[in-house]
């Protein structure tokens, strides 16, 4: 029994090493017959322990799950509530073009799902609405916005800039350019503009070197 355990360890390391390497490769969209081939496994065995492609995904960005996690946590006992907001949807926003097929596994959970609390959508919301709920306490930022809207705007960036021939940059100039707006003054033509009391966030971000 003791040597099935070791056995059964052994080869879950094994699939996360092959996983890790085939995900950065090719996206959310890795073969798990590949990753079990190279893990020098089965496709059952690497079936019993993940069962499905999201498991296997939010196995693969456990730990930088748990960094983004620590990272809001810490940044809750910030002074400035929009400021703190800002800078860990940043930090969102890099590892999300940074770590290739990342986006990919936050965008197989829509907000119309259930996501089981242990995912990394459900992680990531625990960590990080308390952040924009505190920004919309303190009015800075306005209030009808969700943090499916911030979860969707950092995939979309990160999805929109992955063949770009410098993905980084341009993912930072359209973060800014998402915080700041185009045309705060003015609105949409069509669309009323927000009611209530709370301003929209249209203040320019710090520059480059800043923290966020």
């Amino acid at each position: 029994m003791t040597g099935q355990r070791s056995d059964a360890r052994r080869n879950y390391r094994r699939i996360l090493a092959a996983a890790e390497a085939e995900v950065a490769a090719h996206g959310a969209d890795a073969s798990r017959e590949q990753i079990a081939r190279a893990a020098g496994v089965g496709s059952a065995t690497l079936r019993r322990h993940f069962p499905t492609r999201r498991a296997l995904l939010e196995a693969v960005f456990q730990e930088r799950i748990e960094v983004l996690c620590e990272h809001a946590h810490r940044l809750s006992a910030a002074e400035d509530s929009r400021t703190a907001l800002l800078e860990w949807l940043r930090a969102l926003v890099d590892y999300a073009v940074s770590a290739r097929g990342f986006a990919g596994t936050l965008s197989y959970e829509p907000p119309t799902e259930e996501p089981s609390p242990h995912s990394c959508g459900s992680r990531i919301e625990a960590a990080g609405n308390p952040l924009l709920q505190r920004a919309i306490r303190d009015q800075a930022v306005t209030p009808h916005v969700t943090f499916h809207d911030l979860l969707t705007l950092a995939v979309g960036i990160a999805l929109a800039t992955e063949h770009h021939e410098d993905p980084v940059t341009q993912a930072g100039r359209l973060f800014r350019l998402a915080v700041e707006g185009f045309s705060p003054e003015h609105g949409i033509p069509g669309m009323p503009r927000n009611s209530g009391s709370a301003a929209p966030v249209t203040e320019s971000l710090p520059t480059d070197g800043a923290a966020c």
